[in-house]
């Protein structure tokens, strides 16, 4: 069964129906750190597990490479309303998805978008290598792999590895110079970093639970992986070396976080508003100007989606990078202050469980750490000023 969206409505109603149910199941998996497989489940049931993937193949067809942007970001603001980790683990779902669609063979189109239409397969993208140890911390992260016979050869360990017992699939960004991934990559100019789709069910994959313990996102569970000599063959190569970086494919995915960013915040808008009323609190100056804060903020953050998508769309891909870098730094106030006004205008009531206040204010504080939000600034910056600059990680 697959739903059509207009892409030039918010008719999402089956999928708002879906996430009152998402929203619900929210807080179990916070509290345990276990991934929303319940909601994968039902996602695919009602044929929205394939929004990135080409209608040719059974898909809706949405996304930058099909230029129908603004329909997928609509998707994940409202499962982000519902629970953020749910939304980060359908990220990457998705934007995997989205690198088959533009780099993957034909071979590989059929083979891996069948798996998502008709079986409901997850998939994910890894890079994450620190290369800097925090203090305390034994070991350094990180992959090296090389070539073997008609393949490839992981060896090591990816962290942040988000949907890492829920995923089926992964696509490894690693790097033929040694440890890094992408955003660390230290061969030139990014040439050597691969992208290889990796079957989690090898044997040699293993996951290592024991790390994963923030105060938020706790059911992305993005444990650490370790590949123990995992042999990859060629056929499983997405694109040529390199690609990832020079075509600048991290570009197209920022705006998408701020799209998560601002779902959340919504969710925290509503609970304020269903909150105040409750307690007969709008005839209050002060919480009136916090409402009022909070609904002009919600709305900028819907109106620089709305034109990030439309560039990306009307294949301005030049300003879309920057924008979407703009969009992802205001977005990230924008959630962060919408949330403090709630708190401030419910009081410490919503900050006790269940209520969806606290893990929102956890899960967002965490989540909007995934990028340095200084040097994207900075980044910014420096584009105005016409000097060099790295728009897919920021390196300063």
């Amino acid at each position: 069964m697959t739903l059509h969206i207009d892409q030039h409505t918010d008719g999402l109603g089956e999928l708002t129906t879906l996430a009152a149910t998402f929203a619900e199941r929210a807080d179990g998996y916070d509290r345990t750190a276990t991934f929303p497989a319940a909601d994968f489940d039902d996602l695919f049931a009602a044929g929205l597990h394939a929004p990135t993937v080409p209608v040719s193949h059974g898909g809706l067809g949405f996304g930058p490479v099909r230029r129908n942007t603004h329909a997928l970001w609509l998707m994940t603001k409202r499962l982000a309303a519902a629970d953020l980790s749910l939304a980060r683990c359908w990220e990457g779902h998705t934007n995997s998805l989205v690198l088959i669609d533009a780099l993957g063979t034909d071979a590989q189109k059929s083979r891996w978008f069948d798996g998502v239409v008709r079986h409901g397969e997850k998939w994910v993208a890894w890079s994450g290598e620190p290369q800097a140890p925090k203090p305390g911390q034994a070991k350094r992260f990180g992959t090296t792999v090389r070539r073997e016979g008609d393949g490839w050869v992981v060896d090591g360990t990816k962290a942040f590895a988000t949907s890492a017992t829920g995923a089926d699939w992964a696509i490894l960004l690693v790097d033929t110079a040694g440890p890094g991934g992408a955003r660390n990559s230290t061969s030139n100019g990014g040439s050597g970093v691969v992208m290889l789709a990796c079957a989690l069910a090898d044997p040699s994959v293993s996951v290592d639970s024991s790390w994963w313990d923030p105060i938020g996102m706790r059911a992305t569970v993005s444990h650490v992986v370790r590949f123990d000599q995992t042999y990859i063959p060629d056929s499983q190569r997405i694109g040529e070396p390199g690609d990832y970086l020079r075509q600048r494919w991290q570009t197209a995915f920022i705006p998408h976080y701020a799209a998560s960013f601002l779902g959340a915040a919504e969710a925290a808008y509503q609970y304020a508003l269903e909150y105040v009323t409750r307690q007969g609190k709008g005839a209050d100056a002060y919480v009136q100007q916090r409402v009022g804060a909070m609904s002009v903020e919600v709305e900028t953050g819907q109106l620089w989606l709305r034109h990030v998508a439309e560039l990306w769309d009307a294949g301005r891909v030049m300003e879309a990078r920057m924008a979407g870098s703009r969009a992802r730094h205001l977005v990230e106030h924008l959630a962060l202050d919408i949330v403090n006004h709630c708190v401030r205008a419910c009081g410490a009531r919503c900050l006790v469980r269940p209520s969806p206040i606290e893990r929102i204010q956890r899960d967002l504080l965490f989540y909007v750490r995934h990028d340095n939000d200084d040097h994207i600034l900075a980044t910014i910056g420096r584009s105005v000023l016409g000097e060099p600059h790295d728009s897919s990680f920021y390196k300063p």
